[in-house]
């Protein structure tokens, strides 16, 4: 055979390996776990939306001020010192992440990720403009018009609309919300305002309008290891294909079992409301984001019929081939414990966080200096952080040898900004006769005069002359 005469089964394996996508149009569903998405979608994006614009203190309840390096989280201010929290926060997520993936397969995707949270609205607007599922097809095969163009492109503009709101709201967590709107209503935002909120609302528009169930399927990394957090005990949407087969299709009040058939009537409804397109009939794909909108659908369907519910449902490989669940197994005790220590940890520090900080850094110009008297004398620049809305009156201490003393002695009442960095130089003082070795660990002491709770203690290095 030539190379020409196998050219066409080359190009038609090409062709089946890079299938060309195929619009999923998803029916909408009422039940259940769509009441639960609904939810899902108002109690994470009405947050989204209003938190910006709700005052507390005196300032944006929540604002990540990077120009002037201040997170305010409601009554908290953190600065970047502060990533220790931020760290920790971030481990609880994964925690999370992998400790509901074990016992409950794809929660986060199918309620709370911000991909089906946003689509979620978008199919809405979609629905709003174009109809339902079989509208949608129907306008989509229909040739260009006037009631075309005006149900598609008055879509169009909402999506566009509702992504420059959002790219806007985004931008607002970093820039006060109400001076941004101010500049945005006087076209004069800044190069990178402007450039954040443009590019926000392109991914918004982009993913949850355009690409959808391709981002699930092709670009997030979660659908691609998620297999190896799953076990025959994790809870998973399936079809029971015992009940189920051999499908077929029959009125409700023939004997789908004299006819040796099982309970699925074959009526497609459970892909037709599949946001990915997928058939759960065929078993657990890994583009199943775990919405349940195919158990919603199926349910429906065994009502009107009077069968059982159940036919696809929340379940375990082992529960489908008759074997107990087992809930509490190894991975997720350990996903349990380690969350539960780690969520403690972060409690615990954020409780007892005390927001002044006092970093002591020495003179290393010189080890020491004898004064007119004959003292020894070490120099240090502290940098008093006042990590607080209001301005603090402290009381500087020292101790760690006996008759030390602080120069200036003025410096013993420090008064700091709210907020600010306060640098100050002193200087410590001891008779010689009080040094019995060459080097001593010195106390530094704040608290403030107005509320002793705050207070810091951080430990310096004092440096004296050799001993013979």
């Amino acid at each position: 055979m030539t190379l020409t005469n196998q050219m066409p089964d080359l190009q038609a394996d090409s062709s089946e390996f890079y299938a060309r996508h195929r619009k999923v149009y998803p029916r909408e569903v009422h039940g259940l776990f769509a009441n639960l998405r609904i939810l899902g979608v108002l109690i994470l994006l009405g947050p989204y939306y209003l938190l910006p614009w709700i005052r507390w203190d005196g300032h944006q309840s929540v604002l990540f001020d990077l120009p002037a390096r201040k997170f305010y989280i409601f009554g908290l201010t953190f600065w970047p010192q502060d990533f220790f929290y931020l760290a920790l926060l971030l481990i609880i997520a994964a925690l999370s992440l992998f400790f509901f993936t074990a016992l409950a397969g794809r929660l986060w995707c199918g309620y709370a990720c911000p991909q089906t949270v946003w689509t979620e609205v978008f199919l809405w607007i979609e629905r709003k403009f174009e109809g339902d599922r079989n509208k949608q097809i129907k306008l989509d095969k229909s040739k260009w018009g006037e009631y075309k163009l005006l149900h598609k492109g008055g879509k169009h503009v909402a999506w566009l609309l509702f992504s420059l709101w959002t790219g806007f709201t985004f931008v607002g967590f970093f820039t006060p919300i109400t001076e941004l709107w101010g500049s945005v209503m006087s076209f004069s935002t800044g190069p990178w305002e402007t450039f954040w909120i443009l590019f926000y609302s392109f991914a918004t528009y982009g993913n949850a309008g355009w690409m959808r169930e391709q981002v699930c399927t092709y670009m997030c990394p979660y659908a691609r290891f998620q297999s190896a957090m799953f076990d025959k005990n994790t809870l998973v949407i399936s079809y029971d294909t015992e009940r189920g087969e051999p499908r077929g299709a029959r009125k409700k009040s023939d004997d789908y079992r004299a006819k040796s058939l099982g309970e699925c009537v074959d009526c497609t409804l459970c892909s037709q409301v599949c946001p990915t397109g997928i058939d759960i009939r065929d078993g657990l794909q890994y583009q199943c984001i775990g919405c349940a909108a195919c158990v919603d659908v199926c349910n429906e369907v065994m009502d009107k019929m009077g069968y059982p519910r159940g036919l696809v449902r929340y379940t375990t490989q082992n529960a489908i081939e008759g074997i107990p669940t087992r809930i509490l197994r190894p991975r997720v005790i350990v996903y349990m414990l380690l969350l539960g220590i780690v969520t403690s940890g972060l409690l615990y520090a954020l409780a007892t966080r005390v927001p002044l900080q006092l970093d002591i850094i020495r003179d290393r110009n010189a080890l020491y200096r004898e004064t007119r008297e004959g003292w020894i004398a070490n120099i240090y620049t502290l940098k008093i952080i006042n990590m607080t809305d209001k301005a603090q009156t402290l009381q500087l201490s020292v101790s760690g040898i006996p008759g030390l003393q602080l120069e200036p002695a003025k410096y013993s009442v420090v008064k700091v900004p709210a907020g600010e960095v306060f640098t100050l130089p002193v200087e410590l003082q001891t008779d010689p006769v009080n040094l019995q070795r060459t080097g001593y660990n010195v106390n530094f002491s704040l608290v403030s005069a107005t509320a002793p709770a705050l207070k810091v203690n951080e430990t310096g290095r004092f440096i004296g002359p050799l001993r013979h």
